[in-house]
């Protein structure tokens, strides 16, 4: 769909202003020098400048023209997580927890303080993690689906980091990798710091489209695919069991390496197996504990064909050379007396009912989620403006995120994602309801 030229000027302007491109204080073109310059009607010219007005971008002063703002912008603003006011309710970043969480630590840590083990905590661990911590993380994945021996295991410092170690270990700056074109921002962060080429894959109503992928693999030299094929974030999807074996025949055919992340799988019963376990020998397999039990509990696993291990090996003592044994001996008891497993489960129940009240105070709006999940999208008419939506629900102390940080192609939608996980019930409730008055107001009046 063709997307109107005053769009496309707002978005450069936008973009010009976030990035310190144009300063504050500067004076933009008088609307009729905007006219001339671009090639459009002076009344397209005052529609922008509008829009950048609504979006708190620009302001205007009569008899002197039209002046960039200082917006004092965080540095955080784009594809990293935003700065939040203390007194906003965040609904754009997942923190999900649980009540009691803190008394399992301080258990957890007596435990571990009393154990005749303490000493070797003290001390440099293996890079990948101990041979017995390996064979916990083993036995969890196993109730996962994934059959791996421990030698193909490896402990990171949070699923981020496994990320980030697989970028380095299988990947050169330049490498083109296959990616949806809406994806979590964490790995865009991962491709512009290693210098990726990525290519963004269309997507369906319940994946990925196969043959926009197959014709991608068949036209450029694609190195690797990373997807999410249980629970995408953000739009929620659970890739079907053909479709996933498709994928597997596509990377096969062409050669590129599968990087698979799951770090919310844990939140769908029962989904199809996972891509490591079809195709081990040429998954590389991401999770974690961050979202499952706690975003403070920083330990990731990694699933690798042996291949791959050694370099991931690497990998990790270039970057932090080990994970802190303290907290991997922590995550390993839970993971070996259940703990995690309950935890999961009561997240998944916490996640359903959340969505319950996403559904019922939003209800009449193109939601698109999974059931479960702890995030909803929200697309917004073609007139919408993403970014004076947020800029509204700022000014009422709500901060969400806009397609932006998700949107690896030329065009970004307009939509907002709707992170459910870090506020009580309660809150969430009339924040939503706040959400959807501005919404409607905004968008769909």
């Amino acid at each position: 769909m063709a997307v109107p030229r005053y769009k496309t000027l707002v978005d450069a302007f936008a973009a010009d202003i976030r990035t310190g491109r144009l300063a504050a204080g500067v004076r933009l073109p008088t609307h009729r020098g905007l006219a001339a310059r671009e090639g459009i009607a002076v009344v397209t010219a005052t529609r922008v400048y509008a829009e950048l007005e609504a979006m708190g971008l620009v302001s205007r002063e009569q008899g002197r023209g039209t002046f960039v703002r200082d917006i004092a912008v965080p540095a955080g603003h784009g594809i990293d997580q935003q700065a939040v006011a203390t007194d906003a309710v965040d609904l754009s970043f997942n923190c999900p927890s649980l009540p009691g969480q803190a008394g399992l630590l301080r258990q957890a840590l007596r435990e571990v303080a009393t154990s005749g083990d303490l000493e070797s905590l003290l001390r440099y661990q293996p890079h990948r993690g101990r041979p017995q911590d390996r064979a916990s993380v083993a036995r969890h994945l196993r109730r996962r689906g994934i059959t791996a021996d421990a030698n193909r295991v490896l402990i990171a410092n949070g699923a981020q980091h496994g990320l980030a170690i697989t970028v380095m270990a299988a990947l050169d700056a330049g490498d083109v990798v296959a990616v949806d074109a809406l994806t979590y921002p964490g790995f865009k962060v991962l491709a512009h710091a290693f210098r990726l080429d990525l290519e963004p894959i269309p997507a369906t109503a319940d994946g990925p489209d196969l043959d926009a992928l197959e014709r991608l693999c068949a036209t450029r030299p694609v190195r690797a695919i990373y997807t999410m094929p249980t629970l995408h974030n953000p739009l929620g999807w659970v890739m079907s069991a053909p479709d996933r074996i498709r994928l597997i025949g596509i990377a096969r055919r062409y050669g590129p390496l599968i990087i698979e992340d799951a770090s919310y799988a844990y939140l769908v019963e029962d989904p199809p197996p996972p891509l490591a376990t079809t195709a081990p020998d040429i998954t590389v397999h991401v999770s974690g504990l961050s979202k499952s039990v706690a975003t403070g509990l920083r330990v990731g696993f990694v699933v690798a064909p042996l291949s791959v291990v050694p370099s991931l090996e690497r990998a990790i003592r270039a970057t932090t050379w080990n994970t802190p044994a303290l907290t991997t001996a922590l995550a390993c008891r839970w993971l070996d007396d259940g703990t995690v497993d309950h935890l999961e489960a009561r997240k998944r129940d916490d996640a359903k009912a959340r969505q319950a009240i996403a559904g019922q105070e939003l209800a009449g709006l193109p939601l698109i989620g999974h059931p479960s999940s702890y995030f909803t999208w929200l697309p917004l008419p073609d007139d919408a403006r993403a970014d004076r939506l947020t800029a509204t629900l700022a000014r009422q102390h709500i901060s969400v995120a806009t397609a932006e940080p998700f949107t690896t192609s030329a065009h970004t939608p307009q939509a907002i994602r709707l992170a459910l996980g870090s506020t009580d019930p309660d809150s969430l409730r009339s924040t939503l309801r706040t959400v959807r008055r501005v919404v409607v107001e905004d968008a769909y009046a």
